[in-house]
């Protein structure tokens, strides 16, 4: 079995996670502290893609172009009965996706998605501060984004994107066919088996020391990214989730997850599953190296690059904002790690936590709950807005 680089113990970055940052509370949920011996199972997985995903954009998108296969796979999907010259290969694809199998519970998924709504701009700090910037951590999983000129585009689009397969996948219904939700997501799906495509052939990607770009176990990485660390984030912002909401998150994210070409039996059915998940993964990646630095470092400049707020002063402001919830979420020591500033005029950034806080004393009962949910959708269709309006994709 080939061992890659990248896999070795982890001594610094999420080892310090673990046993002295938010993690220590996360192994205290589990019965038994994970054997990282158990982990040595998942080395192939570095090894293990799409082949599904990638098998169409042989077939389509590397001859027609993606912006034209793109457009007939849209019209694929809104009218799969129509003629396409391509038909052939769409429903070649499709027909290796049961959308609707026997596990899925869609009032467990539907309750997950209005969870991801029910924090409004709360969820969307979370992921941007949390998720997305502790992401950079590790060295490997990143170097995707390198070679795609990810960097040199700025954090802005990855930023756009991310909002944009967030607030269509999260809308309870929009995940059935032909819905924006839906199509988002295969196009999700196809662009991860595009970028490693053309990774392989047309750049000098070293699979003995990264693995395969954007194999099957940093997909499920990710994956846990949206899910647990997630709801991590949400808990030290001041959320309160119940069983049933933290138990469709799951199911949503494990149909996400399947959806987008993760072998099902991978994917966590509870949080305890996800924990454990996580350590292996985090507890056997190399640190994050110069390019973890530098994609912070875009990430962490983002906002005085955009184009809203409109006054330039306004969006320095906003750079302090995120720099504290960085502080706050991560803690000193990872944000040291990527490079991080520290801020002071951001503080003040914690009366948002103090009114999240608030407002989550203020559900008492089901009509509590679906207010909530509905006020936080509009706060993160707002977001999209703003987004879609002043950047492009």
């Amino acid at each position: 079995m080939d061992i890659p680089y990248r896999y070795t113990e982890n001594t610094s970055s999420f080892a310090y996670y673990w046993q002295h940052g938010t993690g220590v509370n996360l192994l205290d949920r589990l019965a038994k502290k994970p054997d990282l011996v158990k982990s040595k199972e998942f080395i192939p997985l570095f090894y293990e893609w799409d082949r599904i995903g990638d098998q169409l954009i042989l077939d389509v998108f590397l001859k027609d172009g993606f912006r034209k296969a793109d457009e007939a796979l849209k019209s694929f999907i809104a009218n799969p009965t129509s003629y396409n010259v391509r038909h052939k290969f769409f429903s070649t694809f499709f027909d290796t996706l049961d959308l609707k199998p026997d596990w899925l519970d869609w009032e467990r998924l539907a309750i997950g998605q209005e969870f991801c709504q029910r924090p409004g701009l709360t969820s969307m700090i979370v992921l941007r501060d949390y998720c997305l910037m502790g992401g950079y951590e590790s060295a490997a999983i990143n170097k995707p984004l390198i070679y795609t000129g990810a960097l040199s585009k700025g954090a802005v689009k990855r930023l756009v994107d991310t909002v944009e397969f967030w607030v269509q996948v999260t809308k309870p219904g929009n995940l059935s066919w032909g819905k924006a939700g839906f199509v988002e997501l295969i196009r999700t799906r196809l662009i991860h088996s595009y970028a490693r495509v053309n990774i392989l052939d047309k750049t000098d990607w070293d699979s003995k020391r990264w693995g395969l770009p954007i194999n099957i176990w940093d997909m499920l990485a990710t994956n846990l990214g949206f899910s647990l660390v997630f709801l991590v984030g949400l808990r030290l912002m001041g959320i309160r989730p119940s069983k049933q909401e933290i138990d469709g998150l799951f199911h949503f994210w494990k149909y996400i997850g399947y959806i987008l070409g993760i072998p099902v039996h991978l994917l966590p059915n509870s949080e305890e599953e996800a924990i454990e998940a996580l350590y292996y993964w985090t507890m056997t990646q190399r640190a994050g190296d110069d390019d973890s630095k530098k994609l912070a470092k875009a990430l962490q400049e983002q906002p005085v690059l955009a184009k809203y707020p409109k006054s330039g002063l306004m969006r320095q402001m906003m750079r302090e904002i995120h720099l504290f919830y960085n502080h706050y979420l991560l803690g000193g020591y990872s944000c040291e790690l990527l490079g991080l500033e520290k801020t002071t005029i951001g503080r003040f950034a914690i009366t948002h936590i103090w009114k999240t806080k608030r407002q989550e004393n203020q559900i008492h009962n089901d009509d509590d709950r679906i207010r909530a949910i509905q006020k936080g959708a509009a706060e993160q269709e707002h977001v999209r807005h703003i987004y879609e309006t002043y950047n492009t994709r």
